[in-house]
Formats: structure tokens, sequence, C-alpha cells
């Protein structure tokens, strides 16, 4: 039989628990010079490399990345439109006008299986090509765009939840299903692709103005009778939102009383952004086990407002928190630089966001607020082969600025405030080199296309 087992080495960083709740000396693992040992997509070894050395088999071939890498685990983004991809950066205005005025639009050309497709790919190598190797991914009302991103994910071995979006009021007529029509199309889905390979099912109302409560009361039933699927939707991002979310629904006590009304709240729940959220919403959250996706660059780009990660994560009654990207309102792929753009919020709130807190965030925080911990976000034997190699010197002024770095959580600040993603040397899907930026280098070099 012949060999299946490679390994990496070069610096690690992982972690073993939440530094928000148990602080960094009992939950950070750093290993300045360290392998990683994968077969059949999982992770086999890991530790100082003079020790795991000896374990793998005499002929394996470790690459080494070198000094002046950081291996991690995979990124991963909790909240993230992939068919926003073709308007990311379209000008700015407030979240309603701004979907009315471009989201909408550019959703509509999604009845195009292959117009789908076509955005699919290279939202999937603008993941990889950042070191995001998971994500949970709204698609559009057409179940087609959905098919198009689970068949381009599966190709890549990708852990990706994905869903088609439910709205049947408050949209272009092209874009509205039905209660019936969005519960059966999505149920259809459902059977189709949760749990196939790596691929899970997120059950995906847009958010409250833009479904009816029987809308709404279907994705519940939905979410019951499917409970190990991913309930997304967005929630509390602009206070006009909040606003008109009390008009449709005067009966309900708040936003998030909305969804808990139609048993939307609970484990496996990923809320995007929650950044007007009560203290009493905040508190049912931690409850239900819900989830904030926090987006930073979206919700500093559209004047939302700016999340406060410090109180939602408080001991007595932490929110599981994940990191989201929300492009195309977020206006980067980077999770290096939506980690920047996290550490400004904090600030605006009165807290320091140190770095080794940020990173845990991007990697196994985030794999807690989806429930996927046992799977990803850390680097540990059994654990699924998701990894992100990045350069810690990958730019001028960085390696100029490194010079100067007295310890590693300095190197680790100055990688988020001045990285992207020319920091990203390679990425590993289920063990499998997937993306690495020598090749990419060699692409532009010599002016060739590289084939799809």
């Amino acid at each position: 039989m012949p060999q299946t087992i490679t390994a990496i080495q070069g610096p690690v960083l992982t972690f073993t628990g939440d530094p928000f709740q148990k602080g960094l000396d009992q939950t950070l693992v750093y290993e300045p010079d360290a392998i990683v040992a994968m077969e059949d997509g999982l992770i086999t070894h890991f530790g100082p490399a003079d020790q795991v050395k000896g374990l793998l088999p005499p002929n394996c071939d470790v690459k080494s990345y070198g000094k002046d890498a950081l291996i991690s685990a995979g990124f991963i983004d909790s909240h993230v439109h992939f068919p926003q991809t073709p308007m990311i950066a379209a000008y700015g205005e407030q979240l309603l006008d701004w979907l009315n005025k471009y989201t909408f639009p550019t959703e509509q050309k999604f009845a195009d299986k292959e117009f789908a497709r076509s955005v699919a790919k290279v939202f999937l190598q603008e993941n990889l090509r950042n070191g995001i190797t998971c994500g949970c991914v709204y698609c559009t009302v057409y179940p087609q765009s959905v098919d198009a991103l689970f068949e381009e994910a599966e190709k890549l071995g990708m852990r990706l939840a994905a869903g088609k979006v439910l709205m049947n009021r408050n949209a272009p007529q092209s874009l509205l299903d039905t209660t019936q029509s969005g519960y059966d199309e999505s149920k259809a889905l459902i059977g189709k692709w949760h749990n196939r390979g790596r691929l899970m099912y997120a059950i995906t109302p847009r958010f409250a103005p833009t479904s009816t409560g029987d809308q709404l009361e279907a994705a519940g039933t939905l979410w019951q009778e499917h409970p190990d699927c991913f309930m997304q939707t967005h929630l509390s991002e602009n206070k006009g939102e909040v606003a008109w979310v009390k008009e449709l629904f005067p009966d309900r006590a708040g936003y998030l009383d909305v969804y808990d009304h139609y048993k939307l709240c609970g484990h496996r729940a990923i809320f995007g952004h929650g950044i007007h959220l009560t203290d009493s919403e905040l508190q049912r959250m931690h409850v239900t086990g819900s989830a904030v996706a926090h987006c930073p660059t979206s919700n500093f780009f559209l004047g939302s407002g700016f999340f406060n990660i410090a109180h939602a994560m408080k001991r007595e009654r932490p929110v599981r928190v994940g990191l989201g990207t929300d492009l195309g309102a977020g206006t980067s792929f980077s999770i290096l630089a939506t980690l920047n753009e996290a550490y400004k919020a904090a600030q605006l709130n009165s807290y320091a966001l140190s770095a080794a807190h940020a990173y845990y965030l991007a990697t196994r925080g985030t794999a807690h607020a989806m429930y996927l911990d046992d799977k990803i976000g850390s680097i540990a034997p059994g654990m699924e082969a998701d990894l992100v190699v990045l350069d810690m010197r990958s730019t001028p002024i960085i390696d100029y600025r490194m010079r100067f770095a007295e310890s590693f959580e300095e190197a680790l600040f100055i990688q988020m405030t001045l990285g992207d993603d020319r920091a990203v040397q390679a990425t590993y899907v289920a063990g499998q080199l997937v993306y690495t930026r020598d090749q990419t280098r060699e692409v532009a070099d010599t002016g060739q296309i590289a084939a799809e």
C-alpha cells in the first residue's frame, strides 16, 4: 500500500479551550517548531518536531515552512453571502437602502445556475486564498444557487454549511417564494445535501422583515424536523431595521423574541450581527445556546454600529460568538483584515481585544459558535485536517515591523493589523493542499491564467 500520511513543519498556534472564559494561560498552545501529520482527512500527530518525527513512517516526507511561518487551524467564516461576491464594494448607504439598490438586483441573476456556479467558483477560491476552510453561507431564494455552491464545495472537499434564502415579502417579486414553496424546496435540499460528505444545510430565513409569521413558523417546523441542521438569519444589525421589525411584529417583545416565538433559537442557530441586542436578549441567547456572528467590516461599512464582544461574552452568561466577513457589505475576504476591524469595534466599546483572543475567535471560537469544535477549529489528533499556513513576513512593511516585535503576542498583533491575503502561504482542506501562494505568483509572473 502506498504511504498516504503527509506532514508539515513550522511554528504552530492552536487553542484547547476558550480564553475569554478560562484565560490564555489555560488555553493557548504555541509550539515554535512543531509537526502536524495528516492521513485520510484527519490529523494523526501534533507536537514538538523532535518528538513527532520519530513517530512517523520512515518514508514520510515532512514539508517545512520555516521559522517565519505560522501554522494554524483553518479560518472559519460564520456569516457570508456568496451571491454578493459580484457586488462587493458597492457604494455604501444604510442597510435597507443598500439591499434594495444593490443586493436584490444582483441576486436575481442567480436564477441562472451557470451564473451561480461561476460565482461559486470565485467565492470558494477566494476563501481558500484567504485561509478560510469552512463557512456558513447564504445563497439566494433559487434552489439552483444552493446546488451550484454545494457542487463546487464538494469537489474541494470543504466542510461548508449553506442554505436557500426564505423570503416571501418586502423584496422584488422575482425573489419571493411562498411559505409552502420555501418549505418544500428547503426540505428537498436538506434531503439532497445535509451530511453529504462534509456538507451541511442551514435553514435560512433572510431576516424577519422579509418573511411573514407563517413563513417563520414553517422554518421553525422544518428545523424541528431536522434538528441537526443549522439555522441562520440576521438580527439587530441596524436601528432602522429593529424599528421596522417592531412595526411588523407588534405583539412580540423585541427582535429576538420574533425568532424565539417561532422556535428559531437554539443550538446551531447563528444570528448575524446582533449589534443592538438588549441585556435580556443576550441572556436569552445564552440560555438557548444561540450564537452571534460578529461582522465588523460590514458593520462599519454600512454604519450599523459596533458589536460589543466583551459584553456579549461576559463570564456569568457568555453568548457564543463567531467571526463573519459578511460579504458583500463586508469589505474583505481576509480574516486578518476582519480581525483588524474587530479590534477597532472592541476599542469603541472600551475593550482592547488581544491578538491571541482574536485568533481564537477566527478558529476554535467560531467552531464553538457553530457547534463544530469537536471537528474543526483546533489542531489535535483526531480533528479534521483543515489548516492555514501564514507567512509572518509577507510584505515589506510587515517584514520591517517584525524586526521590532518583542513577543509572540506582538507578532500576532502585527499580522492582524497589517496582514491580508498575501500572508496566506498555503491552505489545506481535509489534509489536501488546495492553495499555495507560490503557484499563484507563478501564474501572475508568466501572464497565464490557471484553468478552471
